[in-house]
């Protein structure tokens, strides 16, 4: 059959385009999000739900978007104790606009702060992907198989233990929900048997990471978008902190006295010419 004109013609526009984007439509007094016009999403879906369509590309469900809701409130806050939240406010303190605060304490999650969530939801996922095919295999023996790799590399199990809770008090309350939602699956299963044994071994309980790791798998999030959950969730503390910080607090905040700096480098020495 042959091709007209005028679908050649949209073929070799399509191949010359330099952008190709499947989330926003841009047109004159026209925007179209995953399908829908903003202007009747405005007022119409929470954020939650926003997020939710952005991220996936469909709407959720009432409970899908009341879980992702009670997910990105347990990211909240966590007092100054976080090195993001101390990083942004000793920004402030320094004179910095509130963009440069905030960019700076987003920028300060990794590996150790903020990290442990995508790293989590990654092994849970890859683990659920070992039973694929495998029906003999059950999820205790994968959850063994997940400690067993993890120790032998002398690697953090991420998504257990935390600095200052011996028992994470969000943990539990975001499996009680998942389950009252209907969001807890194989995913939040092998989370919670990855945590019966390392309490009967080790004493250590599951973290926020943890439970969001195996909720949000369930949900069907890939583990690459995990950090960008966490700081959707983190967000609005770092703009409170920095606020705070800008009208409490004198500005030049120092952490330490001079005479509380130890020098341990090497002693004085000469510049030979």
């Amino acid at each position: 059959m042959a091709i007209g004109r005028e679908t050649l013609e949209n073929i070799f526009r399509l191949s010359n385009l330099k952008w190709k984007t499947s989330i926003t439509k841009v047109e004159p007094n026209r925007l179209i999000t995953k399908g829908y016009p903003q202007e009747e999403l405005i007022g119409n879906i929470s954020f939650s739900e926003m997020v939710y369509l952005l991220i996936k590309g469909e709407m959720p469900s009432k409970k899908e978007s009341k879980m992702l809701e009670a997910v990105l409130v347990s990211f909240c806050d966590h007092g100054v104790t976080p090195p993001s939240t101390q990083a942004a406010r000793l920004m402030a303190s320094a004179g910095s606009p509130l963009n440069t605060c905030v960019a700076g304490g987003l920028l300060a999650f990794g590996k150790h702060h903020a990290g442990a969530l995508e790293r989590a939801m990654r092994i849970l996922q890859e683990g659920i992907h070992r039973l694929e095919g495998d029906f003999e295999r059950d999820i205790e023996k994968i959850a063994v198989e997940i400690l067993n790799d993890l120790l032998q590399c002398d690697a953090k199990i991420p998504g257990f233990g935390h600095r200052y809770h011996t028992e994470d008090p969000r943990a539990p309350r975001l499996i009680e929900l998942a389950r009252k939602y209907d969001c807890s699956s194989i995913h939040t299963e092998l989370t919670l048997t990855l945590e019966n044994l390392l309490f009967e071994n080790k004493g250590i309980r599951m973290n926020i990471d943890g439970a969001n790791a195996g909720i949000l798998s369930d949900m069907g999030f890939d583990w690459r978008v995990g950090s960008g959950i966490f700081m959707i969730g983190r967000l609005p503390a770092i703009i409170a902190h920095v606020t705070e910080e800008k009208t409490r607090e004198p500005p030049f905040r120092k952490l330490f006295k001079i005479d509380e700096i130890f020098y341990d480098g090497v002693d004085e020495r000469k510049v030979i010419k």
